[in-house]
């Protein structure tokens, strides 16, 4: 007795897709995954935790400096025009440009580096790139390379919450190293 019915291809035998189910079913999900957490990373994640945690030092530094100039700084966001306005008082000579960096606390795209310009003595003017809300991280710089703040003379910073309120009073921390 021998059966002549035709066999149906591989792509048609209920044993290959009992054993291949599993397999491509790991394979999209692993491929997901991969994507979500190349698309989506943490931007707050240090690599080098050692060379940042040695910069806090610094950064006590040039607070303890702006604590010794006695400075002090006002700021004030229009939330409508996106202009900010700086009145900085301090003993010594202020600088003719002041850098402002406003840090979202997760997303590092959304941060801003704001140029404020004398307009007068002790008054500084500056632009938003675009609306503020919610809570920023701010530092306020003298005229430097903007991109490397360990070196600047003296910061102030400072946290505000834009839901909240569109001014604030930044003053040197009176923390010590």
């Amino acid at each position: 007795m021998t059966d002549n019915t035709p066999e149906a291809p591989w792509y048609r035998q209920p044993w290959f897709w009992f054993v291949m189910s599993p397999l491509i079913v790991v394979v999209c999900v692993s491929l997901s995954f991969v994507t979500v957490s190349v698309f989506h990373a943490d931007d707050r994640v240090v690599d080098n935790y050692y060379k940042q945690g040695r910069s806090i030092n610094q950064s006590f530094e040039q607070e303890a400096r702006a604590r010794a100039l006695n400075l002090k700084a006002d700021v004030e966001f229009d939330p409508v025009t996106g202009e900010i306005l700086l009145n900085l008082t301090g003993n010594g000579t202020l600088p003719n440009v002041l850098h402002l960096l406003i840090g979202h606390p997760v997303n590092a795209d959304q941060d801003q580096r704001v140029l404020l310009q004398k307009v007068r003595d002790g008054r500084y003017r500056g632009d938003l790139t675009r609306a503020l809300s919610h809570r920023r991280y701010l530092t306020l710089l003298p005229e430097h390379d903007a991109t490397q703040m360990r070196s600047a003379e003296w910061l102030l910073r400072g946290e505000i919450h834009f839901d909240q309120r569109n001014r604030i009073e930044l003053r040197p921390s009176d923390r010590s190293p």
